[in-house]
């Protein structure tokens, strides 16, 4: 049974189809690239997924179980987590700190967050975890406002460890990263839980063919291919909607 299964998913902005008829699952241990050009309906897709977006038909299974109608929250709560583009973390406040919110929310003890979370051995422990995982121990006392937008692009995604995915949706986690830094995200994505299905928007095509087992391209909000990226770099229509030059310089190399 898959982890993720959407099928037939359907939206429409006016007379605009912005997502249609899109089917996919996803299976633990996935590592999935979505792409496309721009205005394909990527991160609608991903918002339909997530349920910022009420889709106009269609079904969404996690684990088998039907979240097509459930609130963002709920669907937080039973595995699906999404990081976004653009970074959303409080500027005076550390690494340590932000990990330690989040399992606290995770855990529905909000009420607690302007207590010494501190003197939580259990916590503590996995924060430290958390943070190790994604390279980030080193500068786990350093406030936001003083580490690299690389880092704290890894921040984020240790965020989103921190609510304990079964699927993690990470919308352009190397959007604005100098290209000193993606290694760094790499890096730290290739030590995720081997059992964690992973699907990833990403225009940095060399990132997207070094991360991904397979990849699915959208243009005009439908599925026009599905498939290994050797395949993709070889498919025709891919080539036309998005690809293009960048095919022919994969197959010279």
């Amino acid at each position: 049974m898959s982890l993720l299964s959407v099928r037939n998913l359907n939206k429409h902005f006016g007379g605009l189809n912005v997502t249609d008829n899109v089917s996919l699952d996803l299976d633990p241990g996935n590592r999935v690239a979505l792409i496309g050009p721009n205005g394909a309906g990527k991160t609608t897709f991903v918002n339909l997924v997530t349920g910022h977006i009420k889709p106009d038909g269609g079904q969404i299974l996690l684990a088998g179980e039907d979240i097509t109608t459930l609130t963002p929250s709920r669907r937080v709560a039973a595995g699906l987590v999404r990081s976004f583009q653009v970074t959303r973390l409080f500027s005076e406040m550390t690494p340590h700190e932000h990990v330690g919110l989040a399992i606290l929310q995770r855990n529905g003890m909000s009420r607690h967050i302007l207590a010494d979370y501190r003197g939580v051995p259990e916590l503590v422990g996995e924060i430290e975890a958390i943070l190790a995982l994604l390279n980030l121990d080193h500068i786990a006392q350093v406030p936001v406002s003083d580490i690299a937008y690389g880092q704290q692009r890894l921040l984020e995604i240790a965020l989103v460890m921190a609510l304990r995915p079964k699927v993690l949706l990470l919308d352009e986690p190397a959007a604005g990263v100098p290209g000193s830094d993606t290694m760094l995200i790499e890096k730290a994505l290739a030590q995720l839980p081997p059992d964690l299905a992973v699907l990833m928007i990403e225009h940095d095509m060399d990132f997207v063919f070094r991360f991904a087992q397979r990849v699915i391209v959208l243009a005009a909000g439908a599925v026009i291919f599905d498939g290994t990226p050797d395949e993709v770099a070889a498919d025709p229509r891919v080539r036309e909607a998005y690809l293009g030059s960048y095919a022919d310089d994969r197959s010279i190399a």
